[in-house]
């Protein structure tokens, strides 16, 4: 079986932007402080932790998929492997608007 990629971590995000998938919070705030907010997120058994930071969507921490794949951000990699990075500014922000109203 094949390592999930941050491209396809980013389609599943992009498709929620579009109302081709739906999003739902797994858990509240894993840890709430003033300025960040870590929590997981449900697209259709993707199971996505992301990070907010005072106030806007910061970075995925991880993805599970519903076969098993696991894709994990590496401290290592090159910038734009993060699969919010490969968002465009207009996936960004409705995805942003989305998790605020979760």
């Amino acid at each position: 079986m094949s390592e999930l990629t941050e491209r396809e971590v980013c389609q599943a995000l992009r498709e929620v932007t579009f109302g081709r998938r739906t999003m739902s919070k797994l858990d509240g705030p894993a840890r709430d402080e003033v300025y960040v907010r870590h929590f997981i997120v449900d697209i259709e058994g993707w199971h996505v932790p992301l990070h907010n930071g005072c106030g806007t969507l910061d970075y995925c921490e991880e993805a599970l998929c519903p076969d098993g794949r696991r894709w994990a951000f590496d401290p290592g990699d090159r910038y734009g492997t993060d699969p919010v990075a490969l968002l465009s500014t207009w996936e960004y922000q409705t995805l942003e608007r989305m998790l605020n109203t979760l």
